[in-house]
């Protein structure tokens, strides 16, 4: 449906998360992935959306005069924000854990923001999602950081896991967003373009 849609466009999508991708794959979209090695480096006073936003950006600008009058590029960031703080990819097992610990028996948010980049304009977008989690042991924090992979993503968890299915009690959102892609306003906002 939307792939007959942007049969004129070329879709680039600037990620290399497994998750993203397969997104892509799954809203039934022909698209290529173009790779660059961003520094996700972003000013301190900046606050959760602004982070999104910032990186986002930062990812599609290294683009800049690159792109083809036909072609779409997409780059996107997400960051948990939890107690004012921006939580991303844990360096190590023992950053992991403080991460999910801190994140035990509340609530926080997962922030997405996704550009949408041509040869002479960009768009932005942003989702955020309400995750709460139930009280978790330290042992199942342990057994998860052992067995799956948490570096890779923000806050140090998967939704789409063993430990997000143990350890989520509500969703307020999104569910995709908490993954790294809102599917939903992603697949609406290219429905737009002429």
């Amino acid at each position: 449906m939307l792939k007959e849609k942007l049969k004129k466009y070329k879709l680039i999508l600037a990620s290399g998360s497994p998750r993203r991708q397969q997104f892509f794959k799954d809203l039934d979209l022909d698209f290529e992935i173009r790779l660059k090695d961003i520094e996700e480096i972003y000013p301190p006073e900046l606050k959760a959306v602004e982070i999104t936003n910032f990186l986002a950006e930062l990812k599609a600008s290294a683009f800049e005069g690159e792109l083809q009058p036909n072609e779409i590029l997409v780059t996107s960031d997400t960051i948990v924000w939890h107690q004012n703080k921006a939580l991303g990819k844990p360096k190590n097992a023992e950053e992991a854990f403080t991460m999910i610990k801190s994140l035990s028996n509340t609530t926080h948010e997962v922030i997405t923001s996704v550009c949408f980049k041509t040869s002479t304009a960009s768009t932005l977008l942003h989702d955020t999602t309400k995750v709460t989690f139930n009280d978790i042991s330290d042992e199942a924090i342990l057994y998860y950081i052992q067995n799956y992979q948490p570096y890779d993503k923000a806050g140090a968890y998967g939704i789409q896991e063993w430990f997000g299915f143990m350890a989520v009690a509500k969703v307020e959102g999104s569910h995709t967003n908490v993954m790294g892609l809102p599917t939903a306003k992603v697949y609406e906002y290219l429905s737009t373009l002429e």
